[in-house]
């Protein structure tokens, strides 16, 4: 079956979804439209309007495209519901009566665990709690005759392990084929992250003006994969870049779902024509027994001034106005960052300026409001020379609060309501994996003694890099990138290596007192880093720069390294 994918999410390009309807033959569309931070904005979009708390643009998308999927046979299967998966089909329906169809809309809910109170620790400001759920609710959606399935906190592979189940008839027990279609799912989540986007070698790709295209997946009965993309898409779809949507916000070498374990470190890749990568060799094992739970608390509120330092004397410059400034500030967490130093004799005044910048956070808006802004402003007169702002200052805003819980299977109803209205619970698995959430894999040791080195490069010279947020952790993913010099298998063996948590703590020195774990993927030539706490209490909240870690592993890439000679 030919699974694609049109969101990676809420955001993404709206034009997408008729350009992968139109742009060649599919069995399912998917769309991932959630992440940690989205439950958040969802919740806030709920205080406003208890009716909302899903994603609008999944509206908008099938308004547009709706008549041309059900013409076409394509199933739509989204986690747009977020929140709100019964209104959002109840939305649905009345665009499809406007539009003078009748497609056959199903919903599957129980992923929100807010009434479970005290079982999972919620406080009194807790937004959104809600346990992550398979793909076999969306498999009885479709079996049950369903045209358009929406769904609410499903982990992102689901949206393909749901259609496989439906299509293939795997049993619970099914677990290299499930594993097989995690993968698969892994790979489309995030569109274009699997067809170029966000990939560090985006250099070799064809830049040719075309938008990327967005990938599907030929999913075949025993789990294995072809990824693609349409003809005529712009971007491309190799080992390199499939690779990298591969080591993007995992954990362990065990990629714990709702319906299965996934062994990462069992997965081979190989290109079998243009713009087609083979996956095979997934293998599984049974999954968790208990269910992971996304947590939004509202944590208060935030505010950040940001002041241009210019010229010489620049520490000089910070160090007094941060002395004029802290006296007044009264807010329970202040936070100071400061950009590099400028070059000697910059040609321009942005080059010759660094950004010195201040984050409050508060329970109440009173101290990071016009008590703090007014503090910061009342000093433009009175402090360092060349004294300005990026902008103006601004009013506080709400911040929330990632945690995940961790809750029985049993504490969970995960239940399909069906286009007729009829209610379907979906059993639980029987068998479960000995390894849990919290529990993961210990990361394997590092006996190797160090080679002799002769060259100082930078970590990207060969190695590409993919990062990304985990709640309040950072994930970095590390390979080797397969650029036909021979060395391939050297330079595996030579990062597997260097990068020990000891190592990871010297490129990232923001890291030295936290915990690293560090696993090996050696199928896919690379290094899975998971840096507990360098977000603090995750996106929303987090004073970091790259508060998402997007950009982390490309800060990485840049750090100098030393390499044997033979390497290079």
């Amino acid at each position: 079956m030919r699974i694609g994918n049109c969101s990676g999410f809420y955001g993404d390009r709206l034009s997408a979804m008729r350009e992968m309807l139109e742009g060649g033959q599919l069995d399912v569309l998917t769309g991932d439209y959630l992440a940690e931070l989205t439950m958040l904005i969802l919740g806030k979009d709920t205080m406003k309007d208890p009716s909302l708390g899903y994603a609008k643009t999944h509206v908008r998308q099938l308004e547009d495209c709706m008549g041309s999927a059900l013409e076409r046979g394509v199933k739509i299967v989204s986690n747009a519901g977020g929140l709100n998966p019964a209104g959002l089909a109840d939305r649905l329906r009345e665009v499809a009566k406007g539009l003078g169809l009748d497609p056959a809309v199903a919903h599957v809910e129980g992923d929100d665990v807010r009434s479970l109170g005290q079982e999972i620790g919620l406080r009194d400001n807790a937004l959104t709690a809600n346990a992550y759920l398979g793909g076999f609710g969306i498999a009885a959606a479709l079996r049950g005759g369903a045209d358009v399935v929406v769904t609410g906190r499903v982990t992102d592979a689901s949206l393909v392990v749901g259609p496989a189940v439906a299509h293939f008839g795997w049993t619970p027990t099914s677990y290299d084929e499930l594993a097989g279609a995690v993968v698969a799912g892994h790979i489309l989540e995030c569109g274009t992250q699997a067809t170029g986007g966000n990939f560090s070698g985006f250099k070799t790709l064809p830049h040719d003006g075309r938008p990327l295209g967005f990938p599907l997946a030929e999913l075949a009965a025993d789990g294995s994969s072809v990824i693609t993309k349409h003809a005529g898409t712009g971007g491309a779809v190799t080992v390199d870049t499939v690779t990298a949507q591969l080591v993007y916000e995992i954990q362990s070498a065990r990629y714990l779902n709702p319906d299965v374990t996934t062994h990462l470190d069992s997965i081979h890749l190989r290109e079998v024509g243009p713009d087609r990568v083979e996956v095979s060799g997934v293998r599984g094992e049974a999954p968790p027994e208990r269910l992971k739970v996304c947590v939004n608390e509202l944590g208060g509120f935030r505010n950040t001034v940001e002041l241009v330092l210019t010229g010489l004397d620049i520490d000089a410059k910070a160090d007094w106005v941060r002395e004029q400034l802290t006296p007044a500030l009264t807010a329970s967490e202040v936070s100071w960052t400061r950009t590099a130093l400028p070059p000697a004799d910059a040609d321009t005044e942005e080059g010759a300026s660094s950004l010195l910048r201040c984050t409050v956070k508060d329970a109440s808006p009173d101290p990071v409001g016009r008590r703090f802004t007014s503090a910061a402003v009342e000093l433009a007169l009175a402090s360092y020379p060349g004294f300005t702002m990026t902008g103006p200052p601004a009013q506080p805003t709400p911040y929330g609060v990632y945690r995940a819980a961790y809750v029985d299977r049993t504490s969970v109803t995960h239940t399909v309501v069906h286009a007729d209205g009829s209610r379907e619970v979906v059993a639980d698995p029987t068998e479960f994996s000995q390894v849990d959430h919290e529990d993961g894999l210990r990361p394997s040791p590092y006996p190797a003694p160090t080679d002799s080195l002769t060259r100082r490069v930078p970590l990207g010279t060969f190695v590409h890099a993919r990062s990304g947020d985990k709640g309040g952790d950072a994930n970095l993913g590390l390979w080797v990138a397969r650029d036909g010099s021979g060395k391939y298998d050297a330079r595996v063996t030579w990062l597997a290596k260097l990068l020990t948590p000891r190592k990871v703590r010297e490129l990232v020195p923001e890291a030295a007192d936290l915990d690293v774990e560090v696993y090996v993927l050696p199928n896919l030539g690379a290094v899975n880093v998971l840096i507990r706490g360098l977000l603090g209490d995750g996106v929303a909240a987090s004073p970091r720069f790259d508060p998402q870690a997007k950009g982390l592993g490309e800060w990485v890439r840049s750090r100098m390294v030393h390499v044997q000679e033979g390497l290079l």
